[in-house]
Parts: structure tokens; C-alpha cells; sequence
């Protein structure tokens, strides 16, 4: 069945009518900045502490845009005779945006928590060699990364908060008992009776009360 002369402009004419009453929305950016999602793919901010120069970030990345150079250090030892141990040092950790197709690898497989997602994104250059940002500049972006969201009410307690929350409750309980019980840890004497028993006088004609004997 062939179309109605003139049914595409009639419908064309109906979207321009319904939108013809309707408030337009003009995005006034740069004077007002865009509310934009929590979860952004703005810029990958680094959390340098946590790093610990184990190069996953680098090996999965499709693009390869992410560059590490490292040395290592010796730790002297903590106790004597202990062994001396060696640690990789941090000496530079850039990214080149030019590359990044922001797909986020690198972020998930850190195992250290050392990439999050930021929604800056105004760090536009007029050339393109500029778009290389050192870990000064990464770290800067670890400001403006949003706080995580609210766990769900009904949600499980996250393992490493609940073991904190525990060892802190049993330092807690130790603490209390400790200070309620001031003589719970003193030993006895050199004869073998408390303290307590020691110091109340001995019957006449039986043992010291406290010792066991005849009723």
C-alpha cells in the first residue's frame, strides 16, 4: 500500500507542535558548570600511596598509554638478624589521554585501590603532546574525586569494616575488664594463697578462712 501524499510532512508538523510549546533548555557552560553523574569518566586520578609498582595497570591497558618507571630500595631490617627486604619506588606514572579510550581497565584491576574515576574534564590542549599528564597532575585529580555512595540499608556489612569493628569491640571489652578488675592480674604470693585469703586472721581453733577444712 503506497503513503498518503504529504503523511511525512504531517508528522514532521506534529513533533514541531509538540515541541513548540515546550520550555527550551540552553546549557549555559562555561558560566555554569553541568551537574554531571557520579560516575563519570571524566580523567583517572592516582592515589600514590597506594600504589605499589606492580604494573597491572599497564599490561592491561588496549592502548597502552599508561607509563611506570620504578627503582627499588632496601629496607633495613626491623629486628637484629632479621633479613633485609626491597620495596619498588615510585618514579613516575604517567598517562597520555590522547590514547585513553577510557574504558576503565586499568581502574578495575588495580588490586591496591591506586586509580578512581574523576569528572573533571576540562583539560583540554592546544597540543596534543600536552595531553600527557605526570602523577603531580594525576594526583591533583584525586581531588575532585566524588565520595563513594551510601552502602543499601539492607546491604552486608563489608568484611574489612566488620573485622576492624570487632578487633576494636574486644580492645574495648579488654579495657573495661582491666579496669574493673584493677587485681585480676596480680599473682600470689610466695606461699601459694591469694592475696585476698592471706589477709583475713586464721580461727583459733581451725585453719584460715579460705582453706578448706571441716565445717
Amino acid at each position: 500500500m503506497s503513503p498518503i501524499p504529504g503523511s511525512g510532512l504531517a508528522k514532521g508538523l506534529a513533533v514541531t507542535l509538540r515541541t513548540m510549546t515546550k520550555k527550551t533548555v540552553t546549557a549555559q557552560y562555561p558560566d555554569v558548570q553541568p551537574e554531571l553523574p557520579p560516575r563519570s569518566r571524566g580523567v583517572i586520578g592516582l592515589f600514590e600511596e597506594n600504589c605499589t609498582v606492580c604494573m597491572l595497570c599497564a599490561r592491561e591497558c588496549p592502548d597502552w598509554c599508561i607509563y611506570i618507571d620504578s627503582h627499588k630500595e632496601t629496607v633495613p631490617t626491623a629486628v637484629p638478624g632479621g633479613r633485609e627486604r626491597s620495596r619498588n619506588v615510585l618514579d613516575r606514572f604517567a598517562i597520555d589521554f590522547s590514547l585513553c579510550m577510557y574504558c576503565g581497565i586499568c581502574i578495575e584491576v588495580c588490586p591496591f585501590d591506586a586509580l578512581f574515576w574523576s569528572p573533571e574534564f576540562e583539560y583540554a590542549e592546544t597540543d596534543i603532546r600536552e595531553l600527557t599528564h605526570e602523577r603531580d597532575k594525576l594526583r591533583e585529580w584525586m581531588w575532585t574525586v566524588p565520595a563513594p555512595p551510601a552502602l543499601d540499608p539492607g546491604a552486608e556489612e563489608p568484611k574489612e569494616i566488620g573485622a576492624a569493628r570487632k578487633t576494636a569491640e574486644k580492645l574495648a571489652a579488654a579495657e573495661a575488664d582491666a579496669s574493673a578488675s584493677p587485681d585480676a592480674g596480680t599473682p600470689p604470693d610466695a606461699g601459694g594463697v591469694p592475696p585476698a585469703a592471706a589477709e583475713r586472721p586464721a580461727d583459733e581453733n581451725g585453719p584460715a578462712s579460705g582453706q578448706g577444712g571441716p565445717a
